[in-house]
């Protein structure tokens, strides 16, 4: 009896490994350009799935940019540190999931091999940019599948403004749409912003009061934002959002959201590293077109998860719960200290949702990661606690460590300041493997 009960115990493990092997390799294919979202099988079975049924020849992705430095650092002299870190990100991933190790030695494996031919995929996928651009309509489906990997920066302006829907799929109405939007904007400028005192209410008096008080504020470590036509251009795009959407209107942090757009509609105009940019370059038709697409894709962007911003902040509410409740099913010793140490999810949490996390990690890595919100777009606000969960957790030993004012600081404070593309890149494959896992299974979060 007790042999018969061991070997049922064995074929769950396999079962289990098989199925955890699979998602690995399929996320480290992610990685490497062989897999996208959404084609992780996560089903109860006794051999592992068939290769065939999760690959398309026409979905390969990759996540770094072909043409910037980063990529050569990645692929060449950080091979290694890819690999490795993978497998003790595999490992790790194991034991919380109570898997043998067995099945850690295979998944270092898949690793590995999911590691070959890393660069060779570059130019092609490169060339799937071109191509899906250069059609007369972009298939906004397929764009997400290569956008959510990392797009090129040069491409970037342009993927943006179509996958938030701000630019028409349809190239042919393209130019004419961005023309009017831009003009509109113009408008808003004039009836909201160049006006004197006199016409606004106290309220919108004290907004903008609040605003101009913010925006020297925003992304302090970088010396470009210190410039005062760009806070001029912060100024006007926060306060003609804020008008124009009356239900939430100013709340701090929208102030960080508008940066990356800022940052990637100028990089059409200004060449070389932000820290060299100077905004007098710049004619005052670039600059109010500039503003002008941050506006309409900052709209875009927060269309999606308003009750983020309105009062109380029910959105951002629900979004720590479940982040919380996520934690617990992954890392349940984690979650039992913080709660133990008396921390409160929001104590931390609510600045990460807040803000989307600009606060936290190093400014030049933003736009790679806003490459993924954007590609995921009304799926974001769900995907956020699985990225969130993942970011929490890349400190897990370390958190078990501390006790309640400790971890404060620490939370307050994460040693992310000399991360490169390699660990955002780890952070966002652990966060689609457990919303594969987790996120069709919410049953797995309401225990």
């Amino acid at each position: 009896m007790r042999r018969s009960n061991s070997k049922e115990e064995d074929r769950k493990t396999e079962s289990l490994d098989s199925r955890f092997n699979q998602t690995l390799k399929n996320v480290q294919g992610l990685l490497k350009g062989r897999s996208f979202p959404g084609k992780v099988l996560i089903t109860q079975r006794s051999n592992p799935p068939d290769q065939s049924a999760l690959h398309s020849p026409s979905n390969d992705r990759r996540f770094s940019d072909s043409d910037t430095e980063h990529v050569e650092q990645v692929d060449e002299s950080n091979q290694d540190e890819i690999q490795s870190r993978s497998s003790l990100n595999a490992s790790s991933s194991l034991n919380k999931t109570k898997l043998s190790t067995t099945s850690t030695e295979n998944a270092s494996k898949e690793v590995q091999k999911s590691a070959i031919g890393a660069r060779a995929t570059d130019s092609a996928r490169l060339m799937k940019f071109t191509k899906e651009l250069s059609g007369t309509t972009v298939i906004l489906d397929k764009l997400r599948e290569l956008a959510w990997s990392g797009v090129p920066p040069y491409l970037r302006p342009t993927v943006w403004r179509l996958l938030l829907g701000y630019a028409p799929s349809n190239s042919d109405r393209r130019e004419g749409v961005l023309r009017r939007k831009r003009l509109e904007y113009l408008d808003y400028v004039a009836q909201y912003y160049d006006i004197p005192d006199l016409g606004r209410t106290d309220e919108e008096i004290n907004m903008l009061r609040q605003i101009a008080v913010d925006c020297p504020r925003t992304v302090p470590d970088i010396t470009f934002f210190q410039q005062a036509e760009i806070q001029k251009s912060l100024e006007r795009i926060l306060y003609a959002w804020a008008i124009r959407h009356p239900a939430s209107g100013y709340v701090q942090g929208i102030n960080d959201l508008a940066t990356p757009f800022l940052v990637v509609f100028l990089s059409e105009h200004l060449e070389g590293s932000v820290d060299t940019w100077l905004m007098t370059d710049l004619s005052p038709e670039k600059i109010i077109n500039v503003e002008a697409d941050c506006y309409w894709c900052l709209s875009k962007l927060l269309d999606g998860m308003q009750d983020h911003y309105t009062f109380a902040q029910p959105g951002i509410q629900r979004r720590v719960f479940k982040l919380k409740e996520l934690v617990r099913r992954i890392d349940e010793p984690v979650s039992r200290h913080m709660e133990e140490q008396g921390l409160e999810f929001l104590q931390f949490a609510f600045r990460w949702f807040n803000c989307l996390l600009i606060r936290e990690i190093p400014f030049h890595l933003v736009t790679r990661l806003w490459d993924t919100y954007l590609a995921e777009g009304d799926a974001l606000p769900e995907f956020l606690v699985y990225i969130f969960a993942s970011f929490l957790l890349t400190w897990s030993d370390k958190l078990k460590e501390l006790e309640f004012q400790e971890m404060v600081m620490f939370l307050q404070h994460l040693p992310t300041q000399n991360w490169t593309h390699l660990e955002l890149e780890m952070v966002l494959s652990q966060a689609y493997m457990w919303h594969a896992m987790f996120n069709q299974s919410p049953s797995h979060l309401a225990g």
